[in-house]
């Protein structure tokens, strides 16, 4: 072993560091976690206590005398951006970006660059993965930029930091931090101790001098940002871009955000030009719904304060074999079962014998309780051969005795509905005062699953 080196374990979800290995982590409890790393061992900088000279003095302030406004922020100019952001970017935030390969992380950034440089900000781009000339070639496409937006391709943190006291600018971007290394950690780019260490250099830069930094962060094969869990509890916010990126659209949602909410998502459309904003997610997601079709039904489920309406669609026919399958793809598929168990149970459709397949149309992925009926109805008109018109919406949530339970923002959904051109909406009973009278639309109220099923049964 080489000398002033040892062998240490990092827990890779908490960061707990460990002489030996060991099967669970005494941090987090998770288990398996712990990856070998070599480091060099450090010496102290200062022996003894007290104030060394030339440290300041902290001093405490008062939380009354602490100022600020809502014009602080920075606007993107991406209106989906800033709306998941909480209305823009914070000074001195530190924003992690995280998702597939190829899914438009690097791209939805230097948009961003190039819209506050045209602005006034002065924003720098670092980059450890590609060169000066690969950047040119996106910018390209993306459109005209101007002396604000500066690159750098540069993994060494010590010259990031030289750099970014020395520029000042108002916003950075380092992509990625798996590039990113610092000298007195002997052990390679990406690994626990270099990710963790990085991080903790970008923050205080970040809070130190006022400098919004974001970080693209990649991802592993379950789709998390790789390196330690403590990652992500550093950072202020934590984005993460879904969707196939074989497919154009792509959704960012906000997992983390200690500047606004993580309710909200945005929705982005990828073309040669780069990323395009989708005003209207509704109507994105039901383009090419078939019609007369049956075991189809749009729903609606909230995220943050939009309403977004989904195609669910569901096929059932009769199983092959002893054990009938079961799928669910964009909703939780033990949510699926629970509904076809209260199908079986309390409204008399024969299910165990069959095959079950559930889809949320447009690769959106729902987790709302307010999709139990839409489920519902779409898998009885499925097993019916029953065709829904495609003028009827509905939305709310199915309880294990069959009832038909509230959602919130049923006017919101109901609005949302109309806007769309559908002409009749079936909700909970429940939602009747907080929905009141819609002129133009049709209002079917229900109170059980059972009262839904003879509604579309007689309109079919």
């Amino acid at each position: 072993m080489l000398k002033n080196k040892k062998i240490v374990y990092f827990c890779q979800e908490c960061g707990y560091e460990s002489s030996k290995w060991m099967g669970q982590c005494p941090g987090c409890r998770a288990w398996n976690t712990f990856v070998e790393e070599t480091v060099s061992a450090k010496k102290s900088s200062s022996a003894g206590s007290g104030l060394q000279s030339g440290t300041r003095r902290a001093e405490p302030v008062v939380l009354k005398d602490i100022r600020f406004s809502e014009d602080e922020r920075r606007l993107t100019k991406i209106g989906e951006l800033d709306r998941v952001l909480g209305g823009g970017i914070v000074p001195g935030s530190l924003v992690l970006v995280g998702g597939d390969p190829g899914i438009g992380k690097s791209t939805l950034l230097l948009q961003v660059c190039r819209n506050l440089a045209l602005s006034g900000c002065s924003v720098l781009y670092i980059s450890g993965e590609e060169s000066l000339r690969q950047i040119k070639l996106r910018a390209e496409r993306i459109g005209e930029f101007n002396e604000k937006l500066q690159l750098l391709c540069e993994t060494n943190l010590e010259t990031i930091r030289e750099v970014i006291e020395r520029k000042k600018p108002d916003m950075v971007v380092i992509d990625s931090i798996q590039t990113m290394f610092h000298e007195d950690i002997s052990s390679a780019p990406g690994s626990v101790s270099q990710v963790r260490e990085s991080t903790n250099i970008l923050m205080q830069i970040a809070k130190g001098q006022g400098v919004s930094i974001f970080i693209v962060g990649h991802v592993t094969k379950e789709g998390n940002v790789a390196g330690p869990r403590v990652l992500e509890h550093m950072v202020d916010t934590v984005l993460y871009f879904e969707g196939d990126r074989h497919a154009s659209y792509r959704i960012l949602r906000a997992v983390k955000n200690r500047f606004g909410s993580t309710n909200e998502i945005g929705v982005f459309e990828m073309r040669n030009t780069g990323l395009e904003e989708v005003k209207n997610p509704s109507e994105f997601m039901l383009n090419g719904k078939p019609n007369g079709t049956s075991g189809s039904i749009v729903a609606c489920s909230m995220e943050g304060t939009r309403p977004i309406l989904v195609e669910i669609q569901a096929l059932v026919c009769q199983s092959n074999f002893g054990i009938p399958r079961r799928t669910a793809v964009g909703t939780d598929f033990n949510r699926v079962n629970l509904l076809m168990a209260v199908l079986e149970k309390k409204v008399g459709i024969h299910l165990a014998a069959c095959d079950a397949y559930v889809n949320i149309a447009g690769g959106m992925k729902m987790t709302e309780p307010a999709i139990d009926l839409g489920i519902s109805l779409a898998v009885v008109s499925s097993c019916k051969d029953i065709i829904i018109p495609d003028s009827v919406i509905a939305f709310g949530e199915v309880g294990l005795s069959g009832e038909v339970r509230a959602v919130s923002m049923a006017g919101q959904r109901v609005a949302e509905a109309k806007k769309l051109g559908f002409d009749t909406v079936i909700l909970p009973e429940v939602c009747k005062t907080s929905v009141g009278k819609v002129q133009g639309i049709n209002l079917v109220y229900v109170a059980w699953i059972q009262d839904a099923i003879r509604f579309i049964m007689q309109n079919k």
